[in-house]
């Protein structure tokens, strides 16, 4: 992203989110607040551009994955007793405006300055109240470190937590992504995380492959190219290295298929050889040992 400006990535997912409530009518994951913070209203949506195939692949993928990681969340509060969620790379998130967790449950939002005090200008222009369990925390994933600008605002590194980091992991070099999946496994209370990432370009098929580097194009051309990408078995190898023993990492499409309860079977991805292939996105669960 441009120094200074909010991140034009951030305003298309949640867009997307938007859209998905009035098109799909939310079947995948509903958000009545997805439509007010970004500023539109239902009959803003024209229904024949948005089922254009590119949009709405990616549009569906945006809402399987935050309704992914809220059941794994909800599953984590339930079962581990967790009571502290760090949301890395927010935008215009909003889960932590209609969530219905714990009252002792704390909601740490992690963002590039810029893009933070954008998404502050929007809650108050769309009348969305600021809940007392939600604290705001300004970084810059490839500058500062996350821990130091979690501490700074309050957070325990003692209590077990739950990170959702969407949208962020394409756009960051290896290096910063290497540096915020240690800082989560060393965390003393224990850790568990989601968040999403692609395939190398080279797995891709050639339809799959046209609609990704228009898509990179476009993020380019707004200064968010993408940087990264993993294939499974490595980046699985990574995660156990840095101390996660439980990995779930499921194929997009697959997901995608599971929430609108069509034929395919969401499968999960293995990653090892023989397993499913993929090409595309990926929805990544990885939690270190219970304490």
């Amino acid at each position: 992203m441009k120094e200074q400006e909010p991140s034009r990535t951030a305003l298309a997912a949640a867009t997307h989110r938007a859209v998905h409530q009035v098109v799909e009518k939310g079947k995948i994951f509903s958000d009545p607040l997805a439509l007010a913070i970004v500023g539109m209203k239902a009959e803003d949506v024209q229904h024949d551009d948005e089922l254009q195939m590119s949009r709405r692949g990616i549009r569906l993928f945006i809402a399987a994955r935050s309704s992914y990681a809220e059941a794994a969340l909800a599953r984590a509060v339930e079962q581990r007793g967790v009571r502290q969620v760090v949301i890395l790379g927010a935008g215009l998130d909003t889960f932590a405006y209609r969530s219905r967790l714990p009252g002792n449950t704390r909601i740490f939002e992690v963002d590039h300055p810029a893009t933070q005090a954008w998404k502050r200008r929007r809650l108050e222009q769309a009348g969305i109240e600021r809940p007392d369990s939600l604290i705001f925390a300004p970084v810059d994933f490839e500058n500062d470190t996350l821990l130091d600008g979690l501490d700074a605002v309050g957070f325990d590194s003692t209590q077990r937590t739950f990170f959702i980091w969407f949208g962020v992991v394409p756009y960051l070099t290896e290096e910063a992504i290497d540096l915020t999946l240690g800082a989560i496994a060393s965390l003393a209370g224990g850790a568990e995380v989601v968040f999403d990432y692609s395939d190398p370009p080279s797995s891709f098929s050639m339809e799959l492959l046209a609609l990704h580097e228009a898509r990179a194009a476009r993020v380019a051309a707004v200064g968010e190219p993408f940087l990264s990408y993993f294939e499974p078995p490595a980046l699985h190898d990574k995660l156990r290295k840095l101390g996660f023993l439980e990995i779930d990492d499921v194929i997009g499409r697959r997901l995608i298929s599971h929430y609108l309860e069509q034929p395919t079977v969401a499968a999960r991805s293995t990653g090892e050889r023989g397993g499913p292939s993929s090409g595309g996105g990926h929805v990544l669960f990885a939690a270190t040992k219970i304490p």
